[in-house]
């Protein structure tokens, strides 16, 4: 039984650990299949700009994906990972752009400063009705903690998907949850 604080803390350590080992344990080639679901069942809409990320090692590559979008006249942009306690600012990408190393792994553009309209978030484990276990920062829930009406889309492998997660009041409940096998779509919360 999760109590306390401590408790939730220990409860999101130990399923972080889980949660790697499960999505090491998945094909990357289904991410393949996971960019087509998403762009078949719910693509941004025209015009919007979209955050996506560049791949840390065992995440899904949107890569591909970010190309499409680019091509098919979105403005796409990288986020670019701040001190350890602020939110992410996304930065315009573009096929030709240089990325440069960013703390913990991650790689990000020296474009403007973009505010994204619909953004991809990677995730750990997610569970039905929208939640997600990310890597412990923090960074996500307090982006999409400053806009209101970005459509925020997770993207994983089923293997990563829970029963349930163990929510703070802070985490912040994604529209939706793409997977090489569906697009979860949680109950609307009133």
């Amino acid at each position: 039984m999760i109590s306390s604080p401590q408790d939730v803390i220990v409860w999101k350590q130990q399923a972080r650990r889980q949660a790697r080992l499960r999505r090491a344990a998945c094909d990357p080639a289904l991410g393949a299949r996971m960019i087509d679901r998403l762009l078949q069942e719910m693509p941004p809409p025209p015009g919007a700009i979209v955050g996506g990320v560049w791949p840390l090692p065992g995440e899904i590559d949107l890569r591909p994906l970010l190309n499409i979008l680019f091509e098919r006249g979105h403005e796409v942009a990288l986020p670019f990972t701040p001190p350890v306690g602020q939110p992410l600012e996304f930065r315009a990408w573009t096929p030709i752009s240089q990325m440069v190393s960013g703390p913990f792994g991650t790689m990000h553009t020296e474009g403007a400063p973009l505010v994204p309209d619909y953004v991809l978030v990677p995730l750990l484990a997610f569970d039905r009705v929208g939640h997600r276990l990310g890597y412990g920062g923090g960074y996500y829930d307090r982006t999409l903690a400053q806009w209101d009406d970005v459509c925020a889309v997770g993207f994983g492998f089923a293997a990563q998907e829970l029963p349930a997660l163990c929510v703070e009041p802070t985490d912040r409940a994604l529209d939706a949850i793409v997977t090489e096998r569906e697009l979860i779509k949680p109950e609307p919360k009133i």
